[in-house]
């Protein structure tokens, strides 16, 4: 029988990117520990950008060009399926991850309790669902959302009616 192992492919592996975790073989071992899963790292992605997103003072993901560039790809049919990953980035190693987030704070919020709560947050999350250990979670704010900035409201109506 073998222990749990987390193993990531990589070095030329067609599944380069997904973590595996590996339970204990034999009749011996409980069946919820027999065989293989496997994590891809944009499942982590998604689960830290959610749970990024949930924390009060959060308006958004993203740096300014990368917001720019997804709110033009929303528009496009079929083109907006990236938007809770973006901002976000993951590393998967054997038995751990680590988070970078680029987030914009709302204004009048603190940002070191906001970037905490973000911490605990995405590491709860993280934990929880995958099983990885969360070895760091590091928060570049890029922008502060005032109150009379928003975003390009879309006309009521087309041109022709």
């Amino acid at each position: 029988m073998t222990e749990n192992i987390t193993s990531v492919g990589g070095g030329g592996k067609s599944d380069a990117g997904v973590s595996a975790l590996t339970g204990r073989t034999g009749a011996g071992a409980p069946a919820e520990t027999r065989g293989k899963t496997t994590i891809a790292d944009g499942v982590v992605a998604k689960i830290a950008g959610m749970a990024a997103r949930e924390v009060p003072g959060i308006y958004n993901l993203g740096a300014g060009m990368a917001r720019a560039f997804g709110a033009m790809r929303e528009r496009v049919p079929g083109g907006g399926g990236g938007a809770v990953t973006r901002g976000v980035r993951v590393e998967v190693g054997e038995r751990q991850a680590a988070v970078d987030l680029d987030v914009v704070v709302e204004y009048g919020v603190s940002i070191v309790d906001v970037a905490g709560d973000v911490r605990t947050s995405v590491i709860s999350a993280v934990e929880r669902m995958t099983g990885l250990e969360v070895v760091e979670v590091n928060i570049a704010v890029d922008d502060v959302h005032l109150p009379d900035e928003e975003e390009e409201a879309e006309p009521d109506g087309g041109r022709v009616r």
